[in-house]
């Protein structure tokens, strides 16, 4: 037993052990496990680190020239660690439980980073007795007892690796984050990951920008194999003319030309229509049948990056929400430990598995032989197993429901199925191919193809079905199509000869699960920290959502490039993944830290290019040589007169830029114009700009409203178009400093200067001066806030309205809103308003949607208490009329309709709801095409609607408490207490939502 101690201890007695793990909930469950001769206790996560800021460094060390990067570079690359404040109490507990304990057991977690923060530990608390390293992997009693009686030393070489890869991040982002802040924007980021999974998702928009579409056309033939068939009518397309290929999406190169024109044919619309019209009535049959058998494995059980990928499809949940609620399920003893490369099981884990599966699908769904998944990873996590269940035996989670919350039990279950279905028995099937054959009236020889597949043994897929990438899109594995039996040579007839018009779609963009994916494959970081580092990215406003995909910021664009221009090395993919390879031999004992710290940051002699110069002089020697209009100007294309359309990344914004030269004649000036912040790189095509350029940033002037006397115009604004009235300038208060700078931005946004200092970049001794600049900003701003006056009115346009075409008469209208319809019986005021979502009625805290923005203007008192005596219904107060009515699905032979969702029309037969795609028009969509997104949705599984309502209810409530909260704080305050409180509050609130994190890269 793990409590058995015989050696006697301090007191004579039984030896007592002081067991550390990082967190408090680990600690109370391992603690039920041992005896009461252990004690367990938490350091609740890094005790210490490298110093945050200047106010962290020691006194002594403040005049030392690599103080600001905590890294002493000159001795030895020795690191500076202070304990972080908040954990000194930490620090001083443990120290006083030491006096009493025999021993000290170092239990944090197994990988490279667990081990640094044992060294840590052991380093700070400075024990004077017997030290040991705990390692499990799983929180069971089993694993914890064993354990304990099996402890190691400290492995010196991993915590060698870790602080090595500290070390390098320091350096990496305290050298090159400045540049950044000086040459592109404050408070911006360059790190070793981050910047190079930034990189990534730039060029992918890169090639969207470049993309250009090409069209083709094919035939969608409907046959009928006779009544004896089942089933009686397939489907199958138009492949070859003549011989020749027919081109498909695969045959066009980025930009719309064709790969190889050697027997290839594109077809055109009047081509596929008239060549449909000649096969009407065509003798067709059969010309070959191709029947091969089907075998599906099952999936490798999880690994980190995997399961990261699988719940983000399934689950849509983002990659830190999923090591959030894996670590917890970890630690509370459901699963094994969640950061790991390994694919492999246990013995006794594949047994379990094993056991269930016969349970609970019969013994013929069980593989003959246990499964072992090994797999060679560039970069291997070492020592680990995969994520699985915890235990000896697994719970099912029917039997852990009632003990997990919403988010840990769907989490767990997918484990679980996935584990399970990892020793079970290969699905099996069979595919089929056919070729159809018949000449055209007007003499082609036209060939058509239908391909299915049957599974007959579903095997593993009766437990787990792995989620298609919706970005990529694909066939999910238990997809089936099924095709009649067809013999060589039977006559079919055609009932119907659809030509059918294709264009090809640009690169996917990355999703969260893509990118995972993708910087698995490249060999890029560790799986442990990709959640941290997509966090950071969106943070840090390289990047933003929508939907599921990641789209780059102008800011990433200009980022990444001067990164390319002059740190080449440093974005690198296979410089970067050399680097984890190099770690890799640090944490073998290949390879000497030191030796390899020197050679990254101070050069490496015999080399060639940046890896010669080291880091700290190619900081030095880019710096002065970059200049910041050229990296934040990113050119996008000539306009028709030859000039070139630039976007520029400025202090109050992205916007577009050209030299003109006016009609007059004259010097050539430059013509700008805002960029709204909704509209992606790709989207901004010429036409577009010549849109946006058509509008003065000062805005057109409609009128002057005649009840203010006040100019009303019609700008573009970084949330979409707008109409507002110009104020008059405040009179002056009297205040003699009439030289105070004014807050008011400049008429267009202007690049940063080389001379641009960040307020909060790293100053050295620079204290004072930035004292000065925080004074003067703060007497500025309640100057501003003083002379401020009435805001001016502002209303959004209408869905229905444009700049060019907008009216005085539409802008006081919408000036005017809200409007007030009148009141309720209780004397409650309804009011008509234009939202972000469109228009709605509110009365009190209660809003309904109103199905048209006209309603605005002309609903009814009467007309809206209807629609208030109605239940409230989520989304439009009134059904719409579908914008199209199509024919039956062939699956459920409900009829389809198309509508007008909040997201974008759909397509629906009642049962399941599809989202058009990019390039589908709902004016011209096709029945099968329409069937084909019915299918891809059903195959993705229904979505889990109750599952995501309870997910989002505990954040609501927090929410609400903190607004009450605030509510309730003083109403008069100084500014300068506000901005504090906010701040502080920022703070809190960054703290509750950060996960228990490794190290970012």
């Amino acid at each position: 037993m793990a409590d058995s101690g015989t050696t006697a201890g301090k007191t004579g007695g039984v030896v007592r052990r002081l067991v550390i793990v990082e967190s408090p909930t680990k600690a109370r469950k391992i603690s039920t496990y041992l005896g009461p001769n252990y004690v367990v206790e938490s350091s609740r996560g890094h005790i210490r680190d490298l110093p945050r800021g200047a106010a962290d460094v020691p006194a002594k060390y403040k005049g030392q020239a690599w103080a600001r990067l905590g890294v002493n570079v000159d001795e030895n690359f020795e690191p500076l660690y202070v304990v972080s404040p908040d954990k000194k109490s930490t620090v001083t507990e443990l120290k006083a439980l030491l006096k009493d304990v025999d021993e000290l057991y170092l239990a944090t977690d197994g990988d490279r980073e667990g081990e640094a923060i044992a060294w840590h530990l052991l380093d700070t608390l400075k024990p004077k007795i017997p030290v040991k390293r705990m390692v499990f992997h799983e929180i069971t009693e089993s694993a914890i007892r064993a354990a304990a009686e099996d402890p190691r030393d400290l492995d010196e070489d991993l915590v060698d690796a870790q602080e090595t890869r500290r070390i390098l991040d320091r350096l990496y982002g305290y050298e090159v984050s400045p540049v950044l802040w000086k040459k592109v924007m404050p408070k911006l980021s360059a790190g070793r990951v981050q910047s190079v999974a930034t990189r990534i998702i730039v060029e992918r928009e890169r090639e969207r920008m470049a993309f250009r579409s090409a069209s083709y056309w094919d035939i969608a033939a409907t046959l009928d194999a006779g009544a004896d068939a089942t089933p009686r009518s397939f489907g199958a397309r138009l492949v070859s003319v003549d011989g020749d290929r027919v081109a498909s999406g695969r045959d066009f190169d980025s930009v719309g030309g064709l790969k190889k024109a050697d027997g290839v044919v594109v077809l055109d619309e009047n081509r596929a229509v008239a060549l449909a019209g000649a096969l009407q009535g065509a003798s067709l049959s059969v010309s070959s049948v191709e029947e091969k058998p089907y075998t599906r494995k099952p999936y490798a059980p999880f690994m980190t990056s995997t399961l990261q990928q699988e719940a983000g499809r399934k689950l849509r949940f983002t990659s830190d929400r999923t090591m959030r609620v894996a670590q917890r399920l970890y630690e509370n003893g459901y699963i094994t430990y969640m950061r790991t490369d390994s694919t492999t099981l246990s013995e006794s884990a594949i047994t379990a598995a094993r056991n269930q599966a016969r349970d609970l699908y019969g013994a013929n769904f069980v593989h003959p032989t246990p499964r072992q998944y090994t797999r060679k990873v560039k970069n291997a996590q070492e020592a680990h197993e995969a994520i699985r269940p915890a235990g000896e035996s697994f719970r099912t989670p029917g039997e852990v429901a009632s003990a997990l919350q919403t988010d840990e039990f769907r989490l767990y279950e997918l484990i679980w199925q996935r584990t399970v279905a990892s020793q079970m028995a290969d699905a099996r099937g069979t595919t089929m191919s056919l070729r159809i054959t018949g000449s055209a009236r007007t003499g082609e020889t036209c060939t058509f193809a239908a391909s299915g597949r049957t599974i007959t043994f579903p095997g593993f897929l009766s437990a787990y079905v792995e989620t298609v990438d919706e970005q990529a899109g694909g066939t999910a594995d238990d997809a089936e199509s099924r095709l009649p039996n067809l013999v060589q040579g039977q006559a079919l007839t055609a009932t119907e000869l659809r030509p059918d018009g294709h264009t090809t779609n640009p690169p996917a963009r990355y999703t969260e699960a893509s990118l995972v994916k993708t910087l698995e494959e490249l060999g890029i970081g560790r799986p442990s920290t990709y959640a941290s580092i997509i966090g950071t990215i969106q943070d840090r406003g390289y990047v933003h959502k929508k939907g599921s995909a990641l789209v780059p910021s102008w800011i990433a664009f200009a980022v990444v490039g001067l990164l390319e221009a002059y740190f080449k090395r440093l974005v690198d993919y296979d410089f970067t993944a050399s680097l984890e390879d190099d770690l890799d031999q640090i944490a073998s004992g290949a390879e000497n830290r030191t030796n390899w710290l020197t050679q990254f940051y101070f050069g490496q002699e015999g080399a060639e290019g940046q890896a010669a110069t080291g880091l700290k002089k190619l900081v030095g020697i880019n710096l002065e040589e970059i200049d910041a209009r050229t990296v934040n100007s990113i050119r996008l294309f000539d306009d028709d007169q030859g000039r070139p359309v630039y976007v520029r990344v400025g202090r109050f914004g992205p916007y577009l830029e050209r030299t003109v030269t006016p009609e007059g004649g004259g010097e050539p000036e430059s013509q700008r114009a805002n960029l709204p912040d909704d509209i992606t790189p790709d989207e901004l095509t010429l036409e577009l700009a010549e849109k946006l350029f058509s509008t003065p940033q000062e805005g057109r002037t409609l009128g002057v409203d005649p009840l203010s006397g006040n100019e009303i115009v019609a700008k573009e604004g970084r949330f979409g178009p707008y109409v507002t009235e110009i104020l008059p300038d405040p009179e002056d208060d009297g205040d003699d400093d009439a030289s105070a700078p004014a807050l008011t931005p400049p008429s267009a946004p202007t690049p940063l200067d080389d001379g641009a200092t960040p307020l909060d970049a790293p100053t050295g001794g620079g204290g004072t001066a930035t004292a000065t600049k925080k004074a003067t900003a703060k007497k500025t701003a309640k100057k501003a806030a003083k002379k401020a006056g009435p805001k001016p009115r502002t209303g959004s346009l209408f869905k229905s309205m444009e700049i060019a075409s907008v009216t005085l008469d539409d802008a006081l209208k919408l000036l005017s809103l809200p409007r007030i319809v009148g009141q309720d019986a209780e004397g409650q005021e309804i009011t008509a308003q234009n939202g972000r979502y469109g228009p709605y009625l509110k009365r009190g805290t209660d809003s309904r949607s109103l199905t048209s923005e006209d309603q605005i203007f002309d609903i009814t008192l009467e007309e809206a208490l209807k629609i208030y005596s109605e239940p409230k219904r989520r989304g439009r107060a009134a059904a719409a009329p579908p914008l199209r009515e199509l024919g039956k699905d062939p699956v459920s032979e409900a009829p389809m309709v198309i509508k007008d969702g909040r997201f974008g029309p759909y397509v629906t037969d009642g049962e399941t709801n599809a989202s058009l795609r990019k390039d589908d028009d709902v004016a011209s969509i096709t029945d099968e095409r329409a069937s084909e997104l019915l299918a891809d949705r059903r195959a993705r599984g229904p979505a889990k609607k109750s599952a995501k309502k309870a997910a989002k209810k505990a954040p609501a409530k927090k929410a609400a408490a903190k607004k009450t909260a605030a509510k309730k704080a003083p109403a008069k305050k100084a500014a300068a207490k506000k901005t504090t409180a906010k701040k502080t509050a920022a703070k809190k609130t960054a703290a509750k939502k950060t996960p228990p994190k490794k190290s970012t890269d």
